[in-house]
């Protein structure tokens, strides 16, 4: 392994930020071997602060309709091959209370940006998730609303919210997304999630299209300045009805080495190993994890519509993916040294070093 990029994981574990210059170093000449040293300097970090623990989240997929075009997802409103479908709010909480047997405590609903889940519904849904589990987190991911809808779930008990970012390059953004969706706004999201008391979570595509190592830094200063609570990442895994269709996957191995660097950036983060991990490589969700990753998201879905949920091709929702394989999911953590745990799993943030921006310049 080369010496500088050496001493550059290491600076990263003691200072906890770098300059962007050095993120594209890491990035642009990352090797196997020096994956395998940040992952295991990432560990330590990890084990520090939330020891052999890992989380589990129920995920719910609520809906599939969404009024966006983005260019390399699934449920974009031009792939008229898509099966929609919509959870009414009985069947929410049917999963709910079928996860809260299984001993999850923390449900994430995720979904499409779709109209018809108004601030009235979400919020009804929400309400009565908290009130029949008051020991439980409500995690939203439904994608950008005004700030006074986000203001609204959360009065109505929602705690975290995940809105990634997918690219923190504002020229990328326009390369992934229609020209009525923008950088600007999607920041605005976020800043407004903060602001309102959300744990906010963010995250990016690695190996999406016209993707460059110098991306990849602007990505990692951004997080480095934001500050999220939650972090989600997973290579880039084309769908067959995009105009990405015919686009080369992303690295999952690259992917782990950021998980890494993530951690070792902000010790504390909630890191998921992601399905998409899992999906391109059979122990993807195992190398997250010892990559530094801490939290999984089985899917707790009606098994109706879980492939209907299509973000990216050959998505896995079986086996250890799934809410009914949680046993042999612990089996699998406690296979590389980890445990699941039955916990809301709060993020236990660090805090900054004394000369660490409030945000980022990206």
């Amino acid at each position: 392994m080369e010496r500088g990029l050496v001493r550059l994981v290491d600076e990263l574990g003691e200072r906890h930020e770098l300059p962007l210059a050095d993120y594209e170093t890491l990035v642009a000449r990352w090797t196997p071997e020096l994956a395998a040293y940040a992952a295991e300097r990432a560990a330590g970090v990890r084990r520090s602060v939330y020891g052999d623990e890992v989380f589990v989240r129920g995920l719910i997929e609520i809906g599939n309709h969404c009024k966006n075009d983005c260019l390399y997802c699934g449920i974009r409103r031009s792939n008229v091959t898509a099966t929609r479908y919509r959870l009414s709010a009985d069947d929410i909480h049917a999963c709910v209370e079928k996860g809260y047997e299984l001993g999850f405590r923390t449900f994430v609903l995720q979904g499409g940006e779709d109209a018809w889940l108004d601030d009235e519904r979400l919020c009804s849904v929400v309400g009565a998730i908290k009130g029949a589990h008051p020991d439980c987190a409500v995690t939203l991911s439904v994608g950008e609303r005004s700030r006074e809808s986000y203001q609204a779930l959360f009065d109505a008990g929602a705690d975290r919210y995940l809105l990634r970012h997918e690219t923190a390059d504002p020229a990328h953004y326009a390369l992934l997304h229609p020209a009525d969706m923008s950088f600007e706004g999607r920041m605005c999201c976020l800043a407004d999630l903060r602001e309102i008391g959300y744990a906010v979570g963010c995250g990016f595509m690695v190996g999406s299209p016209y993707q460059t190592p110098a991306h990849l830094a602007r990505d990692l200063k951004f997080i480095e300045g934001f500050r999220p609570e939650m972090c989600g990442i997973g290579p880039f895994v084309p769908h067959h009805a995009t105009p990405f269709a015919h686009e080369p996957a992303g690295s999952v191995g690259l992917t782990c080495f950021l998980l890494s660097l993530l951690r070792l950036m902000h010790p504390g983060l909630l890191l998921p190993a992601t399905t998409a991990l899992g999906t391109l490589e059979a122990d993807g969700r195992e190398r997250g994890i010892l990559a530094g990753a801490n939290v999984v998201m089985p899917n707790l879905s009606p098994t109706s519509v879980r492939g209907k949920y299509e973000l990216y091709d050959n998505k896995a929702v079986e086996g250890s993916e799934s809410a009914e394989g949680l046993a042999l999911l612990s089996e699998r953590m406690r296979s590389i040294g980890y445990r699941v745990v039955v916990d809301r799993g709060d993020p236990r943030m660090v805090p900054a070093p004394c000369d660490a921006p409030a945000t980022s310049s990206v």
